[in-house]
């Protein structure tokens, strides 16, 4: 059963050919004492015809093991570290050529990045999704070296969903990522309970990523991490997000999952760093499984009833709990595949289903959360508005960059950049950049429980996976728009956005989330309150390497007593 597709010109590694690993399970204790949690080095094999390889792993699992709460069940963790060592992955940047670099192992000639081999263990753990005070979320600054421990607690206070944990340190967290430190973290409730979904072995998380690899002198395979990404700039130097030839499900490379013909859950995460998934069911052949598969829940969340999917759009950091009905694919051999932009080997897993029928109780339910309520404009409370501009690589920056606006009369009043936006109704705004790098001006205080609608518009360049942490949201709506840049005689850039039609929330989008994808010309706007915590947050693109180079912002929250005696400049509009 292995896989149709020849073997790869570049890897020379075979398909399916190692079993998936499931990671250990750890349970939050009943009597709230203190987890310890420690990252440290260990020797994994990516696939049985490679030498080992270096990774830093919690707990020694790569990726870590799952955590497992009841929602109301406060867990407090030491997330210690005790690593140490040479740094587990070797990093260069190359130029572009055809076919990419990035498609192919090794170094294409480059020297390793000296500062990335002199890198620390320096890291931060945050919990992706979760609603905790900012004490805990994991501030990208507040990193710890071998020997400490950063000590975080999470009330959990949250419906059920599947969160995730992963390094977050400052400058560095896609180097850091990269090298193993994520893993999964479920949340359960009474109406998650009442449905009865399968579990225990048939429930399996996948933690999906694409990684390269170093090559010796003959062009073998070390096993070595390589961070390979192509230069586009050298003064200032510029690169690509990082994308890779390997695909990585749970640690092994395009591995199998022997499976019986029955119902199975799945909780599917990606963990890449820059890529975005499509993900799809074929048979030997390649011919599509339609039919088989239903998403019940997103990031935050369980939808309000199964949505059949027939592909299945993940970017980085986004989750989907996922169902797969194999009953009637007995005897056969099906692969998961990747259809968008897809690495050289398309395949991401094999799932090889058992010939003999088995005792299935479970029956897909018609409602997933009755508890569900779709936010719209209408149904809203009273709330904030706030306007994020993403841009693309340019003159000004050769990074993309995040653009946090405040709304201004006259755009001829000012000398920084101006972002006019026309909407569907004809009506005319203008907004003023006031910061763009993480260390500027904190522009952005939220008083605690309150409505806020973020509008992130991407003015050009590639998707940005937008993620706000304490919070989660949910999208009213993805609108296309014309974008038309200048610059005026002074020097300083003008940007028009005009309405140009309605864009699609699928019906996945359309639940509880904490990501949220935004391509370029797109005006996507997100309604959440800002509950669970307060103190100082961030929010940024979800691509690791954008937002290592800025495209991150921090954020306030308090409680609205505290924020009408704190000096600072009204910041949104209503």
């Amino acid at each position: 059963m292995t896989s149709t597709l020849p073997v790869s010109a570049v890897t020379d590694l075979v398909p399916f050919t190692d079993p998936l690993r499931i990671p250990p399970l750890l349970r939050a204790p009943a009597d709230g004492a203190l987890v310890t949690v420690s990252a440290r080095p260990v020797w994994v094999r990516l696939h049985s015809s490679l030498p080992r390889t270096l990774v830093w792993a919690y707990e020694g699992s790569f990726p870590g093991p799952t955590i497992e709460v009841r929602r109301g069940q406060r867990l407090r963790v030491a997330w210690r570290s005790d690593l140490s060592g040479n740094y587990p992955l070797v990093a260069v940047r190359v130029p572009n050529s055809t076919p990419p670099p990035t498609d192919r192992p090794g170094r294409e000639g480059a020297e390793p990045i000296p500062e990335v081999a002199a890198l620390p263990p320096w890291t931060v753990v945050h919990l992706h999704g979760a609603r905790t005070d900012g004490g805990s979320d994991g501030w990208p600054e507040d990193g710890i070296s071998r020997g400490g421990s950063q000590l975080a607690e999470y009330p959990n206070d949250q419906a059920a969903t599947a969160l995730w944990y992963h390094d977050h340190a400052m400058d560095i967290t896609a180097f850091n990522v990269m090298t193993g430190l994520a893993g999964m973290y479920l949340i359960r409730d009474a109406e998650e309970d009442a449905l009865r979904l399968p579990s225990g072995a048939n429930e399996v998380p996948l933690v999906i990523a694409d990684r390269n690899l170093d090559t010796d002198p003959t062009g073998g395979l070390t096993g070595q991490l390589l961070h390979k990404v192509v230069q586009v700039s050298a003064d200032p130097p510029a690169t690509l997000p990082f994308t890779g030839p390997f695909t990585l499900v749970n640690g092994v490379i395009w591995p199998y999952l022997e499976v019986e013909p029955r119902w199975y859950r799945f909780r599917v995460l990606n963990a890449s760093n820059s890529r975005v998934f499509r993900l799809a069911l074929v048979d030997r052949n390649g011919a599509p499984v339609t039919g088989a598969a239903y998403q019940i829940g997103t990031d935050s969340g369980l939808l309000p009833a199964p949505v059949p999917v027939n592909q299945l759009t993940l970017a980085p950091a986004e989750r989907a709990d996922l169902l797969i009905d194999f009953s009637a694919q007995r005897g056969k051999a099906l692969r998961l595949v990747n259809t968008l932009d897809p690495a050289p080997v398309p395949d991401v897993m094999q799932f090889r289903v058992g010939a003999f029928p088995v005792w299935d109780f479970f029956t897909l339910p018609s409602r997933t959360s009755p508890s569900f309520t779709r936010i719209t404009h209408d149904n809203l409370p009273a709330h904030g508005h706030r306007w994020v501009a993403l841009t693309a690589p340019g003159p000004q920056s050769p990074h993309p960059q995040m653009w946090e606006l405040r709304e201004i009369e006259d755009a001829s009043a000012t000398t920084e950049p101006t972002v006019t936006v026309t909407d569907s109704g004809g009506v005319t705004r203008v907004f003023e950049r006031v910061s763009t790098s993480f260390d500027g001006t904190l522009n952005f205080h939220v008083d605690a429980g309150a409505w806020e609608v973020w509008n992130f518009l991407n003015l050009g360049g590639p998707v940005h996976p937008m993620h706000i942490h304490l919070i989660r949201f949910q999208a009213l709506h993805r609108h296309a728009y014309t974008v038309n840049t200048t610059t005026d005689s002074g020097g300083v850039t003008r940007v028009t956005a005009t309405y140009s039609g309605a864009g699609t929330l699928d019906p996945n989008e359309q639940g509880w989330k904490d990501t949220i994808r935004v391509a370029a010309g797109e005006l996507v706007s997100v309604a959440g309150q800002f509950s669970g915590g307060t103190g100082r947050y961030v929010y940024h693109c979800h691509l690791l390497e954008h937002e290592d180079e800025g495209m991150m912002r921090p954020f306030v929250v308090m409680p609205a007593q505290v924020m009408a005696v704190h000096p600072h400049e009204e910041d949104h509009d209503h």
